[in-house]
């Protein structure tokens, strides 16, 4: 199962850098090339097992809170035609940061501190 984790920590590495590339033609490109890179490389020291689990709770929680701040008003989906652009362009940023956060939650999952008390 460790080894499941580190495999997709690995692909979410590549898959987080991909995300911050993409965002070249966007206006505020650089916001987002920092919040996908600190996505990857968190996602990079999960696999490298430098990662821990409070620094994977304060991401996730970080991450969850841009999910519901960029969230707009009115969800119109992601795909471009089928709405007002400004929304769906919200809709889909959302989308990523509330990706980002899962995973996150996910890394902390693995890495919370096992309860070594015995009451």
């Amino acid at each position: 199962m460790k080894n499941l984790f580190k495999l997709l920590s690995l692909v979410f590495t590549l898959l987080f850098i991909w995300a911050a590339y993409v965002q070249y033609n966007d206006p505020d490109a650089l916001l987002w090339y920092a919040i996908y890179g600190v996505a990857s490389a968190a996602s990079l020291f999960f696999y490298l097992g430098k990662l821990n689990f409070t620094g994977a709770i304060i991401l996730s929680g970080i991450y969850f809170i841009g999910t519901f701040v960029l969230w707009p008003d009115k969800f119109e989906g992601i795909t471009i035609g089928n709405g007002d652009i400004v929304n769906i362009e919200r809709g889909r940023e959302s989308l990523g940061l509330l990706i980002v956060a899962i995973v996150m939650l996910i890394y902390a999952l693995r890495l919370r501190p096992e309860n070594k008390s015995k009451v």
